[in-house]
């Protein structure tokens, strides 16, 4: 009777942990247990020993604690993976039609950091767990040496796709994840199995073909990973498949078949702002610094700066017919950054009549000090635009 009692008061208390965490706003509620398998850490390290990963040398880091909660804990004994949607009101694959309008990925239009509002639920989820059911607990969103999305399919969320992000048969690709370890012995849920079955519309819609096999993310050739993460120049065989997206990139999300079951969101924290849903590109390229840092308070497009953005503008501007576009661009020809100055230098190769490219080139070739500038400039000249 012992253990019919004690696996009852378990079936309560993850009941009541369920309970809170759907009153708090999460959409979906799993538990896993803390432990993984070695499966897991193995494709970690092959997926990093392949340099799948890019320069996000950040991945390669606390390996050991990221392929397994008890290496990054190991006093947890479960997890309670969360899911909060941010499901927009339209297709995003619309927006890649006006091509003098940026394209912002849809997590990153709200007004708020989605980091700041996940991790502010996971908090008072983990304070109410601890005032009323003891043990100890610990909280993650998606900064820390986490692997969410396995341990999301393990505590039945979802399923890793195709394109290797979380699928929800109720909230499709369209919502944030967040952890709560805990010294809690909670009952898990049995793991999602797959149900992506002969689709592949998720790979073959990738501008930049990412996607080197089905369930294989290749990070350097990702235009989410090129316009955010990726500090430097981006390689010419890249650029015009980015067209106006400028940070980040929403299409193998938005074309999962799956989504036709995610209801827009309710909640007020994921609402986008006006101005980040198709900003003009001419009025973000002349952002400063101070004007990106206010522009984008409370963004987390702020983490990426000035530089990489204004960056990601300009190739946009490259691939727009826009009438402002030319003039946008050259406006940037002798910015202060040489990564901004290096794809101005490629947009207007783009756009300009090719007698004002070769005048723009005259003046600045000679004083250019940056190698990288001086080499879009030849490239443009010897006809190697991409």
């Amino acid at each position: 009777m012992t253990g019919n009692n004690d696996h009852a008061g378990q079936q309560d208390i993850t009941g009541a942990v369920r309970e809170r965490a759907r009153a708090l706003g999460f959409d979906a509620v799993g538990i896993a247990g803390a432990a993984a398998g070695a499966e897991q850490g193995e494709r970690l390290r092959t997926y990093l020993g392949e340099g799948c990963h890019g320069d996000m040398a950040w991945m390669a880091t606390r390996v050991d604690e990221r392929a397994d909660p008890v290496g990054l804990w190991p006093q947890a004994r479960s997890v309670v993976a969360l899911a909060l949607s941010y499901a927009p009101a339209h297709d995003p694959l619309d927006d890649l039609v006006r091509d003098d309008r940026g394209v912002i990925s849809v997590y990153a239009r709200g007004a708020r950091d989605y980091h700041d509002i996940v991790k502010s639920r996971l908090k008072a989820l983990a304070r109410w767990m601890v005032e009323e059911l003891g043990g100890g607990v610990k909280v993650f969103v998606d900064t820390a040496p986490v692997m969410e999305k396995p341990l999301a399919q393990r505590a039945g969320l979802g399923w890793q796709g195709k394109h290797t992000n979380l699928v929800s048969r109720e909230l499709g690709s369209w919502f944030f994840l967040g952890e709560v370890f805990t010294t809690l012995d909670l009952e898990a849920d049995p793991p999602e199995t797959d149900h992506c079955g002969s689709c592949r519309a998720c790979q073959d819609i990738c501008p930049t073909a990412a996607f080197p096999q089905p369930y294989r993310l290749d990070a350097r050739r990702c235009i989410s990973y090129l316009t955010i993460e990726h500090k430097g120049h981006i390689a010419p065989e890249f650029r015009a498949a980015m067209g106006n997206r400028i940070y980040g990139c929403d299409d193998c999300l938005a074309i999962c078949p799956w989504n036709k079951f995610a209801a827009r969101t309710a909640d007020l924290a994921f609402l986008p702002r006006a101005e980040l849903t198709a900003p003009r590109l001419a009025d973000l390229s002349d952002l400063d610094d101070a004007g990106f840092r206010e522009f984008f308070r409370g963004s987390p497009i702020k983490r990426t700066g000035r530089e990489r953005f204004v960056r990601n503008v300009m190739i946009a501007l490259g691939n727009s017919s826009g009438p402002t576009a030319l003039a946008a661009v050259e406006r940037r020809l002798d910015d202060a950054a040489p990564l901004v100055r290096a794809m101005a230098v490629w947009a207007l190769s783009r756009l300009a009549a090719p007698a004002a490219f070769a005048s723009a080139r005259s003046l600045r070739y000679q004083s250019e000090d940056d190698a990288a500038v001086r080499a879009e400039w030849d490239a443009a000249r010897c006809g190697e635009v991409a």
